[in-house]
């Protein structure tokens, strides 16, 4: 078993594979078109205009001949999602419903001692709030406010919801207790210190306490809500070695089922709102820490679904965010759409209001497109009454629907402003089709510009012309691109040449590929990558796969290949005796000259 496994079994890595087919993988991500035994599309790691990546379905491997990525679908998982191998495994495993034996996958780096304390306090310290809230004296406004919000008992302990008394001790008792080191706890965001004093006090006081969890469902940090009038309303733990809020999504850890089938996520403003909304059936629904949307939690959430429904409160302050939050998430490929509440509601006052059905019906399903937000947005900029307002609204919305790329969408929402504003359809159509003209004239190089978010991983990704390998390069490669559709060419190229490959990945490869096949196992590339847990050579394995060769092994070839490759050597023995020669010849030893001389010729005979 590879150490670079994180001890997942052999059989739950060839399950995987077995059960997710390359082309499907990679469909979610890059539009492939047929040509010929192969499928093609923009490699969506770096900026190309013309198609260079590149999928085998007979061997289950992708690779782009304009960055050099390439492997199997875990390996295509690990690089879209920034994911380790064994976590990607887990995934796909989850996704297919294989089952990952307890304890196995889930630990690559050696264990964080530290780490595991913290995980452990905060673990401990959800219970014990959660405990304070529903069974003392201490929670019992709370729970009152709970209630009166709707929240029944069922949701509190699948939430795990909890109170943190206003007293200054109450946790630090308790932390203590259970030989906890204090210092650990100030720094992991449970404890804070009191000024001036080495004291130690709670760090939430007087507070309904909502437990954050990683997306494996670990507690992390906590947001907690004042009980009655204070500020902050709500306060979030303090970065620490468990918790960075810019990258952590409220309730993932529970969604990710749900978004994983529908392969939409729901985006809230506030925990509040995702626990309602979950209570009346939207259970694909997560929030961000009180912070605003980041590039990293749109490249999060665009690793499992392809679509957002933004469904922040419906004031000016959430509409101007949820304006905010569109470019990132288009930035990153994901389809956007946008709840417009209606009376300045949040969404957990409108399902209160109105009930779970409208909610679902109206705010979810009835979601309209970022266009349409943006018009609806601008509009209350201006009054429409007026000449100017309506001229100064037109000049706003019009480059909008400009940078739309389907001329029908174009012309529905053109016709729709006409109407609105009782402006001629035409005249707004001809100022529409200038603007666009003006914004192609200026749009960057890059990859098809309707699918912008592709060119940003990298910009200069201009791809150097092929270069001719030497021949004793191509035989190796061709040798290897053999030995990998059949064991018994591989076992004759071993035993005339074994691992005398001139390129070091080259014998690293064979000698890869000579244990695997001792093993008894049959011819399988994608199966043979999973083995090799090193970047750079299962890249070149991907390279060389590419290679047309003939679809069954003859000696002569190989052997015309072996000899390519030994001749390298011998070249290089010869160059130095030339050199050993001149550099005698100089010396005046015309004698030691002849001697190499004839050994030249000797080794040319060769």
């Amino acid at each position: 078993m590879n150490a670079g496994q994180g001890n997942i079994p052999e059989k739950v890595i060839d399950a995987v594979l077995e059960q997710h087919d390359i082309v499907d993988t990679v469909s979610r991500y890059v539009h492939l078109t047929k040509q010929g035994k192969y499928m093609k599309g923009l490699c969506p790691f770096h900026s190309e205009k013309t198609p260079s990546f590149t999928v085998t379905p007979d061997r289950q491997i992708f690779y782009c001949y304009g960055c050099g990525k390439g492997g199997n679908a875990i390996k295509f998982r690990m690089e879209i999602e920034g994911l380790s191998f064994p976590e990607a495994v887990k995934v796909m495993a989850e996704e297919s419903h294989i089952a990952v034996p307890e304890g196995q996958g889930a630990v690559v780096n050696p264990p964080n001692p530290e780490r595991e304390r913290l995980l452990q306090a905060y673990e401990w310290t959800a219970k014990f709030y959660h405990f304070l809230l529903k069974n003392t004296e201490h929670g019992k406004a709370a729970m009152d406010y709970l209630r009166s919000r709707g929240f029944n008992d069922k949701v509190i302990d699948q939430f795990q919801i909890g109170f943190a008394p206003d007293r200054w001790d109450t946790l630090v008792q308790f932390l203590t207790k259970r030989s906890f080191d204090l210092h650990e706890m100030e720094k992991g965001g449970l404890l804070t210190k009191r000024q001036d004093s080495e004291d130690f006090l709670d760090r939430f006081r007087g507070r309904i306490m909502f437990p954050i969890h990683d997306r494996n469902g670990k507690i992390i940090a906590f947001a907690g809500r004042i009980l009655g009038d204070g500020q902050p309303k709500y306060l979030n733990s303090p970065e620490s070695k468990l918790f960075n809020k810019s990258r952590i999504l409220y309730n993932l850890h529970q969604a990710k089922p749900s978004i994983r089938k529908l392969r939409q996520i729901v985006l809230f403003e506030g925990y509040g709102d995702v626990i309602s909304a979950w209570e009346a059936g939207v259970q694909n629904g997560v929030a961000t820490m009180g912070t605003s949307l980041t590039e990293s939690h749109a490249a999060l959430m665009k690793t499992m679904a392809d679509e957002v429904v933004i469904c922040y409160d419906g004031d000016r302050a959430g509409q101007a965010a949820a304006m905010k939050s569109i470019p990132l998430l288009e930035g990153v490929g994901l389809s956007v759409r946008i709840s417009v509440l209606i009376e300045g509601l949040d969404p957990d006052e409108f399902i209160r209001k109105y009930g779970a059905d409208r909610f679902n019906r109206q705010m979810i399903d009835g979601a309209v497109s970022t266009t349409k937000f943006k018009l609806i947005y601008l509009k209350k900029n201006h009054i429409l009454l007026e000449e100017e307002g309506k001229i100064a609204y037109t000049k706003e919305v019009l480059p909008i629907i400009a940078a739309l790329p389907s001329s029908t969408e174009r012309e529905v929402y053109l016709k729709e402003l006409a109407s609105e504003l009782q402006l001629s359809f035409e005249s707004l159509k001809q100022d529409c089709n200038e603007i666009r003209q003006s914004m192609q004239k200026n749009m960057p190089d890059g990859d098809n510009n309707d699918k912008r978010w592709n060119n940003g991983r990298h910009k200069k990704g201009q791809v150097a012309a092929p270069t001719l390998l030497p021949a004793y390069h191509t035989g190796e490669r061709r040798l290897l691109a053999m030995m990998l559709q059949d064991a018994e060419a591989a076992s004759y190229v071993e035993k005339r040449l074994g691992d005398a490959f001139n390129i070091d990945d080259h014998a690293a490869i064979a000698a890869y590929l000579y244990a695997y096949y001792a093993q008894g196992k049959p011819p399988d590339i994608s199966r043979f990558m999973s083995s090799l847990h090193d970047d750079r050579l299962e890249k070149t394995v991907s390279s060389i796969s590419m290679m047309d060769t003939p679809p069954e092994w003859n000696v002569q070839e190989l052997d015309d290949c072996i000899r390519e490759v030994q001749k390298v050597p011998q070249k290089r023995q010869i160059d130095k005796k030339k050199e050993e020669m001149i550099n005698a010849e100089r010396s005046g030893d015309f004698l030691r000259a002849a001697q190499i001389a004839s050994e030249i010729i000797a080794l040319e005979r060769q």
